[in-house]
């Protein structure tokens, strides 16, 4: 991925981070809520879980971010257990 193509998934996830930290402050509280709370943040998620997703069907099992359709519109801060 380019550079200006990572800086805007970089802060699409941290719009994303204050959207949840803003509605935890007002006191909304709602299943989704909690688990987004769960979820880690941008700064703390490494670079290969920023960019790439996990894809059974690809080799290395990654498939970078930008190929993944509304990738914009779902949560895929966690990839599956040994990945």
């Amino acid at each position: 991925m380019s550079r200006t193509r990572k800086a805007n998934v970089r802060k699409r996830l941290r719009a994303v981070d204050n959207v949840i930290e803003t509605l935890v402050k007002s006191g909304v509280k709602c299943k989704a809520l909690e688990a987004a709370k769960q979820l880690p943040k941008e700064s703390e998620m490494p670079p290969c879980d920023k960019y790439t997703v996990f894809s059974r069907k690809h080799k290395g099992y990654r498939k970078s971010l930008h190929k993944v359709p509304k990738f914009t519109k779902v949560t895929m801060r966690t990839p599956p257990p040994g990945f």
